[in-house]
């Protein structure tokens, strides 16, 4: 088990990659890892801001020195890099009520890489193609917050994967399901006969 003290440990030494792993190991976004690693310290840093508020501990000494790393990677443009590390670190920075000009401008990021279909990106980045992975990605991160679902496209987006949920490949569908969790109380407000369409979770 993933203590405060060993990631406090890999953090300051540096093994970035290390921890990484160790973060994404037993959860589903190890499906999606390889979106990941070419951004492997601020991906870690936003992964283990998650891993901390999951486990209440978003209040120990290394969480600010985790916030100012993400903050420091951020890119002109808005985002960090590529779609799916952008959506990572969104998530942890609107934890406990975040807020501010760095998550605005993340948010306009991914809405301006989403297709008019729905999935992301726009455009290839570091040769990733439009891809149900990173959508998925995408949605299991930031399903749930409120700002992301205004900010993009969201409807057009749970819809693509109604269509398409029996042509993509399997991780894609096992990030989905999990994401399914996020976006189905948003689309029974909108949509009643497609969220009646979501298949039930096992």
């Amino acid at each position: 088990m993933l203590t405060v003290r060993h990631v406090e440990k890999l953090w300051n030494g540096r093994k970035f990659e290390r921890l990484l792993d160790e973060l994404l190991s037993p959860r589903v976004e190890a499906l999606a890892g390889g979106l990941l690693g070419g951004s492997a310290a601020v991906a870690a840093a936003a992964l283990t801001l998650v891993r901390l508020e999951e486990m209440n501990q978003s209040h120990v000494a290394i969480c600010p020195k985790l916030i100012r790393a993400i903050l420091a990677h951020r890119q002109l443009d808005g985002g960090w890099g590529d779609v799916a590390v952008t959506a990572l670190c969104l998530r942890a920075l609107c934890q406990n009520q975040g807020d501010g000009a760095a998550i605005d401008r993340g948010m306009e990021y991914l809405a301006m890489l989403q297709q008019p279909d729905g999935i992301w990106p726009r455009v290839p980045l570091r040769r990733m193609p439009a891809d149900a992975m990173v959508s998925a990605f995408v949605l299991l991160q930031l399903g749930d917050n409120e700002k992301f679902r205004e900010s993009v496209q969201f409807d057009a987006a749970v819809e693509w994967f109604e269509m398409h949920q029996g042509m993509i490949e399997s991780a894609a569908q096992t990030l989905w399901r999990h994401a399914r969790i996020r976006t189905a109380p948003a689309a029974r407000l909108s949509s009643p006969k497609s969220a009646a369409a979501l298949p039930a979770m096992n």
